[in-house]
């Protein structure tokens, strides 16, 4: 299995952006993906997940303003953010949780600077 993720960059607080991890490989139809998220000196947490069930999970300071979502295939998990802050400013991991393993993607930058 392969994440591939992309869509990090740098904006301005307010901004938004839209990242997307695409997984390749052995995908199995009951899977959890999500993306998490580790700033300097912070220990890496959780932003946003979302089953193939459809239930959704969001870390209390992403509520109201980050959105995931998957396309129709189900391999590829979107995180829309929006009213970004500085503390926003991370790198960004997409995540795939299946049958007891998971699999990281590489790392994408997001920074909210002015």
């Amino acid at each position: 299995v392969q994440l591939q993720a992309s869509g990090g960059g740098l904006v301005q607080p307010g901004g938004s952006l839209r990242l997307a991890c695409a997984a390749s490989g052995s995908i199995f139809q009951i899977n959890l993906m999500g993306w998490y998220r580790q700033a300097p000196g912070k220990q890496r947490e959780l932003v946003a997940d979302l089953g193939s069930g459809g239930i959704t999970n969001y870390a209390d300071s992403v509520k109201g303003r980050f959105t995931i979502s998957r396309d129709n295939g189900g391999n590829t998990v979107y995180l829309q953010m929006n009213s970004l802050k500085p503390e926003d400013t991370a790198v960004y991991y997409c995540h795939l949780a299946q049958r007891g393993y998971g699999t990281w993607g590489q790392g994408t930058q997001v920074t909210v600077s002015s």
